[in-house]
């Protein structure tokens, strides 16, 4: 698969690894740039293709089309941009935006001159940007004025004034204007993009350069940093580095989505998240394909936008989330009525498993029974699809992300870490989803803190890459995805740890403490349900609720915020003072009967208070 794409001095071997460090190391020895491979080595044919199709917020507003000569032109002119604010190769440079084709020129600028790209999705607070730029310790930030998503203005670049209180270590704010809000801007530290692109261009124009030169990098030099929720409170920065995720990302895009030359390809997700990284950047453009950027969401202004989007631009493939599906479910057929859906060729989902009855939604209403759906499943960790059917090639079933793609070698395991091998009375294999071997967009670090690397992923089970999910495999080798058996929540396909919920619940003046669990969610597949102590007597106060979600949003962002808050005077305890999760995950899904055995709580009798005052 490698040999697919342009490398300045090939590999000496393919693969080393080892799972007990970890240690993974793909295609040592090879140099490479991946932007050479996103944009240079298609211009000579496919130049005034469109690269990126930009659909804004506004339906009334123009749509842009980027094709791959403009894409080299405009990245070319950020590094320039990035170079002049004293950027250099292995330097971290936040990027903070809404979904404009800036953001895609920014991550690719970075890359060009081996500057690590850390996104962090427009609907973080202030706070865990801080988090973010302190764990990086980055220097440099792109933000913008502000953003449009859906009926909202989101006023990014002051959110980053308060996430730069206190910070002596960013030097450069790079700010983009898109929505026009008044903004301060601080002599020496903030710059506007539209003059520095000016600058640049002039500087690129005077040296008659057609093309900046991409810096070259090692393999496996990182790539970009992207942070994702755990089971403790502080964030993960998971590296990702530049030949296997190149490879990985162009080769499962091209096999799940049985992409042809020439097809559009619409990828719903915010670039914020690895699914936009991999299947809206990388992926698409490392193949020349053309991607769909949109910034808005799918019910703005009415519920038929995405079937407005694909009748536009006759898109072939459409990759979404059960969340979006299942939310445009409930608006009924009227936005489908009179839209041309027939350029369709494949449909896929992503960040979550997705449920029969929106699956068979999906497969009559937007595929009209004709478009093979790919049920991928994946992680921010993995880089890319490790599970999935392949369009019109393998099979699809129903709710199952069915077959590993070639390459990848899962495994169920028990409790002890052995390998389960007896099928239960349904003829299912169930356990801890693990994979033996790696594969070239594997994890390679936490930033920072190897350890922590380690420890999560690759200490529970000796030898085995562990995802934190539970599976089931049929007797064809089809494997169902059951959900996080770890505590960390999967809302709307975006993982959020209960312990940095706990935490942000936690710093409410009130709040003497907290237990977070997941509830089955209509929309969301899973919510957030937190049962809360507070100091005073709140029962049945609105205003402390409110005061709590304001906490939260303020904390770790609106994304974040309990669907349920529940009262209570105190939690199911053990005698060592662990809360019994268990009991209260059964009470928030509404199963008040059996809750197993209680007698080794230390008051059982919290138990049948909590069952009682379940919402």
């Amino acid at each position: 698969m490698a040999e697919n794409f342009y490398w300045r001095k090939k590999w000496d071997r393919v693969l080393e690894w080892n799972f007990r460090e970890p240690k993974v190391e793909w295609f040592k020895g090879a140099k490479l740039n991946i932007t050479e491979n996103c944009i240079d080595r298609h211009l000579e044919e496919l130049g005034e293709k469109p690269a990126i199709i930009w659909e804004p917020n506004n339906p009334e507003e123009r749509t842009r089309v980027v094709t791959y000569s403009r894409l080299n032109k405009r990245v070319c002119q950020f590094a320039q941009v990035l170079i002049n604010n004293g950027v250099k190769k292995g330097d971290r440079v936040c990027i903070y935006m809404g979904m404009v084709p800036e953001l895609a020129y920014a991550v690719l600028g970075c890359a060009r001159i081996g500057a690590i790209h850390s996104v962090i999705f427009g609907g973080f607070s202030a706070q865990s940007i801080a988090d973010r730029l302190y764990d990086a310790q980055a220097e440099y930030i792109v933000t913008c004025d502000g953003a449009y998503r859906g009926g909202k203005d989101i006023p990014l670049k002051s959110i980053i004034d308060d996430a730069l209180i206190g910070n002596r270590l960013v030097k450069k704010v790079i700010v983009y204007t898109r929505t026009r809000t008044p903004v301060s801007m601080l002599k020496g530290r903030d710059v506007w993009w539209e003059d520095e692109m000016d600058y640049a261009l002039s500087q690129i124009e005077r040296n008659n350069i057609v093309t900046l030169p991409a810096v070259e990098m090692d393999a496996d030099d990182p790539l970009f940093i992207l942070y994702t929720s755990g089971s403790t409170g502080k964030p993960k920065g998971v590296v990702h580095t530049c030949g296997g995720y190149m490879v990985w990302t162009g080769y499962t895009f091209v096999n799940v989505f049985q992409y042809k030359p020439g097809e559009v390809h619409f990828c719903t997700a915010d670039i914020g998240w690895i699914t936009g990284h991999s299947y809206i950047v990388y992926g698409p453009l490392s193949m020349g394909a053309t991607s769909v950027m949109f910034e808005g969401i799918p019910t703005w202004p009415d519920a038929g936008r995405f079937w407005d989007i694909v009748n536009k631009y006759k898109v072939n493939i459409l990759y979404t989330a059960p969340t979006a599906i299942r939310s445009l479910m409930s608006y009924g057929l009227d936005p489908l009525r009179d839209k041309d859906l027939s350029s369709l060729k494949v449909l896929g989902t992503v960040g979550e498993p997705i449920n029969e009855e929106a699956w068979h939604w999906y497969d009559r209403e937007v595929g009209k029974g004709s478009s093979p759906i790919v049920d991928t499943w994946w992680q921010t960790e993995t880089g890319g699809v490790l599970i999935s059917n392949l369009a019109g090639v393998t099979p699809a079933k129903p709710s199952w992300a069915t077959l590993p793609m070639p390459g990848v070698q899962p495994v169920l395991v028990d409790e002890r870490g052995e390998e389960v091998t007896e099928p239960d009375e349904e003829g299912m294999l169930k356990g801890n989803l693990c994979i033996k071997a790696p594969w070239p967009g594997i994890i390679r670090t936490t930033y920072g803190d190897h350890e922590r690397c380690r420890k999560n992923y690759f200490a529970t089970y000796e030898n085995y890459y562990f995802t934190g999910d539970g599976a089931l495999k049929d007797a064809q080798g089809n494997f169902r995805i059951t959900g996080r058996v770890d505590d960390v929540l999967n809302v709307s396909g975006h993982r959020i740890g209960t312990a940095e919920v706990e935490n942000a619940i936690n710093m409410h003046t009130n709040v003497v403490e907290s237990a977070v669990v997941g509830f089955p969610h209509q929309i969301k597949g899973q919510g957030i349900y937190a049962f809360v102590i507070t100091e005073k007597n709140t029962h049945e106060d609105d205003r402390a609720k409110n005061d709590i979600l304001e906490t939260v949003a303020r904390i770790i962002g609106p994304i974040a915020k309990p669907d349920k808050i529940q009262f209570v005077s105190g939690l199911p305890k053990t005698r060592s003072g662990k809360i019994m999760r268990r009991i209260l995950r059964k009470i928030a899904e509404g199963e008040t009967g059996n809750l197993g055995d209680t007698s080794t709580l230390l008051d059982p009798g919290i138990v049948d208070e909590i069952k009682n005052k379940a919402l």
